[in-house]
């Protein structure tokens, strides 16, 4: 079977960036998103580039058995995994008791759930290949949430999940990283229904670099990789403070960026 590099979320934003930094070091990529369309302009765009033509393969990971359904293709295909990229994720900012609960247990099944089972289901090809796993998490991950609960929540469980799984497979060969991105200009802020302040501006980057530290973390068998000085400075300072007080500073912080479709 060849091997792939399976990424999921690469419709757009930094899973399309993984996408394109991936093939241009020489891997063959499977891509995975509900969008069909967008996965295809982008596949082109590789080939265009003179890289192999990713697979496209449309699924929505809020299904059960979305997971099921990449497995088998990829069998169909005589393709396994070497690399498999968890971007696949998605917010909502709002009080979680306001907020739509179907909406939110929608975010579990995708930000955790499908992430869970991607992360095991490929484990063994995942070592034959000497490969490894790239979840993206955010600097989200290192806080209490209150605004954005549940999508806080989500994104600790990734960071705990992975650095557990970066000791446990360690011995099998398999890498595991996960990145911690901060804000990042992409289609997130308009689903999760935020507007970024003009503050955040100091420790945004776009996409691609973004995409490239988590390239470079994951091949270099790094646990934990926050994207950006701004936001290695922001974690830091946050390991020193009480979560009273950061519970304070987060929900000021989405009171004043929360967009009238939250």
């Amino acid at each position: 079977m060849k091997p792939i590099t399976l990424i999921t979320g690469a419709s757009s934003g930094i899973g399309a960036e993984l996408a394109q930094v991936f093939a241009a070091n020489g891997h063959d990529l499977v891509l995975v998103a509900r969008r069909q369309d967008r996965l295809q302009a982008l596949a082109d765009r590789i080939a265009a580039s003179g890289r192999p033509r990713p697979i496209v393969l449309a699924e929505d990971l809020e299904e059960r058995d979305a997971v099921t359904k990449i497995a088998a293709q990829l069998q169909l295909l005589d393709v396994e995994p070497q690399f498999v990229v968890n971007n696949a994720g998605f917010g909502l900012a709002g009080p979680a008791a306001a907020l739509d609960r179907a909406g939110q247990l929608a975010m579990i099944d995708v930000n955790v759930r499908a992430l869970t089972e991607l992360s095991l289901a490929f484990v063994d090809s995942l070592a034959r290949r000497r490969g490894g796993i790239l979840n993206v998490a955010s600097i989200a991950a290192f806080m209490p949430g209150p605004g954005m609960a549940v999508y806080y929540a989500t994104k600790a469980y990734v960071l705990s999940f992975s650095e557990a799984l970066h000791h446990e497979l360690a011995g099998r060969g398999i890498r595991v990283t996960a990145l911690c991105p901060g804000p990042v200009p992409t289609e997130f802020q308009a689903r999760s229904g935020m507007e970024l302040p003009a503050a955040a501006k100091i420790i945004e980057l776009p996409p691609a670099r973004v995409a490239e530290i988590g390239y470079a973390a994951l091949m270099r068998g790094q646990r934990v990789a926050i994207a950006g000085a701004g936001n290695k400075l922001a974690v830091a300072v946050m390991r020193f403070l009480p979560n009273a007080l950061l519970l304070r500073l987060v929900d000021q912080r989405t009171q004043g960026t929360r967009g009238g479709g939250a």
